[in-house]
């Protein structure tokens, strides 16, 4: 065995090497080939999911079997609207280098985590070289509601689902027999499990067992649960199933979950698994009793009182029933999933308080409680929302949530587009008034001066049809 990664040694160098993902292969081969043929509907791309199922790999594995050109963006790089701008967007823009079928694919890695100081104005560059491009664009992201809805409608969108365990295990027993390694089957599915679907953990797992062996059999593996997510599935599952207090309360010391965040996967799937009504009802008041004493946590900050919920959630729900259930579909709560939904909804309201609290000198929680519907009212007058969307330099996406619509909308983009322009030349105003050569009034009040001279020639000509002839020196 050499001291080469595992995971780039046997890391996929074409499509079809790629595992788990038929379908979504052939998806993205035929976006690919629709570059061939010309500039394709679908300018970009966005591959998503969970880390280490292969997002970056494919991106790579498509270029190579088309014979494009790759420049990539990642995390440890710069990526403000100027770098962007000066790279990708000139990527996009470019031929390609001598020797290549004519296309650059640009990727660009943790698209989720444009954000901050450190890349101030990169998501909307992105959006603008998307809409400028000639050459093929992918963006990889874990969490897919972390990207702005303007950028997530821009792009074509594909989802890379976590591989199954039995493909793993498959995989790693190919990798042991390339590395003249014996391995159990156990040992090997052991550790796909505990991957939770991440191929990439699995092959470091495997690699750091194998160190210093030349047999891998399940009592060898010392792997810790990665995700606690899957964790909270089986003890949950045990919970439900146990009749034991004690013991349910012991499975909550595995976790690395908080009573706070434990209530809520318990909640979530009691209904899934406890059928009977009676059951059903002393297992809500367990869990009610136990909601009551994360209430007192929180009011008292006495964190003592975790142990007296963590007691009622698990062991007084698993003693609460009085028939024996079989196992069902377990799933997260579906609270955090609308909060992951709803999380770029929520970002966009609180950059509008933000603006509207400091135009109007208020904090950004008043002017999202009491100012937000008021402007949502006058944004209906298309006038008063380009001067609002001017005055508070709202985005698109801003001025589409306050409008209740797209930001493909024909309006938005008119608001949008007047109010940009009402920008520049305020701006323009400013730098002539500071140089002292600007006119008497801005320019945005231009159209009503010449309204005004207009109907002041019109009121001199009639004056002189009506005017009488002057017969002495002090007729005026």
């Amino acid at each position: 065995m050499t001291g080469e990664e595992w995971t780039e040694k046997y890391r996929p160098q074409h499509l079809n090497e790629i595992i788990g993902h038929k379908k979504i292969i052939e998806e993205l081969r035929k976006w690919a080939a629709s570059w061939e043929k010309g500039t394709s509907k679908d300018r970009a791309v966005i591959l998503y999911g969970k880390a280490g199922v292969g997002k970056t790999t494919a991106a790579h594995a498509i270029a190579r079997e088309f014979g494009w050109d790759t420049i990539e963006l990642n995390a440890s790089d710069s990526r403000t609207a100027d770098v962007i701008q000066r790279v990708a967007g000139s990527a996009a823009q470019m031929g390609t280098f001598e020797g290549t079928r004519g296309r650059r694919l640009i990727i660009l890695d943790e698209a989720d985590n444009i954000h901050g100081n450190a890349d101030r104005g990169g998501a909307n560059a992105v959006i603008k070289v998307i809409s400028e491009t000639n050459q093929p664009i992918i963006l990889i992201a874990n969490e897919y509601y972390d990207m702005s809805k303007t950028l997530r409608d821009s792009c074509k969108s594909i989802r890379f689902k976590a591989i199954r365990t039995t493909t793993i295990t498959t995989l790693l027993k190919k990798i042991a027999a390339s590395e003249d390694l014996r391995i159990e089957h156990g040992a090997a599915e052991t550790i796909a499990i505990h991957s939770n679907g991440d191929v990439r953990s699995a092959i470091n797992d495997l690699q750091a067992i194998s160190e210093g062996r030349n047999e891998v059999t399940t009592e060898n593996i010392t792997v810790s649960l990665r995700d606690s997510k899957e964790t909270v599935f089986q003890v949950i599952s045990k919970i439900f199933k146990g009749s034991n207090l004690g013991e349910a309360h012991g499975l909550t010391f595995q976790l690395n979950e908080t009573p706070e965040d434990l209530i809520q996967w318990i909640d979530e799937n009691l209904p899934l698994v406890y059928r009977d009504p009676s059951d059903l009802t002393d297992s809500f008041d367990a869990l009610s009793h136990a909601d009551v004493f994360l209430g007192r946590v929180r009011r008292r900050e006495n964190y003592r009182m975790w142990k007296h919920a963590s007691l009622l959630m698990s062991g007084g729900v698993a003693v609460s029933k009085t028939h024996h259930y079989k196992g069902a579909r377990l799933k997260p709560p579906s609270t955090w999933q609308r909060l992951a939904r709803t999380r770029s909804i929520r970002r966009t309201q609180d950059s509008i308080a933000l603006k509207i609290g400091k135009h109007c000198h208020t904090s950004k929680s008043f002017a999202k409680k009491e100012l937000i519907n008021f402007i949502e009212r006058l944004m209906q007058d298309e006038n008063k929302a380009t001067l609002l969307s001017a005055e508070l330099d709202f985005t698109e996406e801003e001025i589409a949530h306050l409008l209740q619509t797209k930001t493909t909308n024909k309006k938005v983009k008119k608001i949008y587009k007047t109010a940009k322009t009402t920008i520049k030349q305020e701006k323009e105003y400013e730098i002539e008034s500071y140089a002292g050569i600007t006119h008497q009034t801005p320019r945005t009040e231009t159209p009503k001066i010449k309204e005004e001279k207009t109907t002041g020639k019109k009121e001199k000509e009639e004056a002189k049809k009506t005017k009488k002839p002057q017969i002495t020196l002090f007729d005026f």
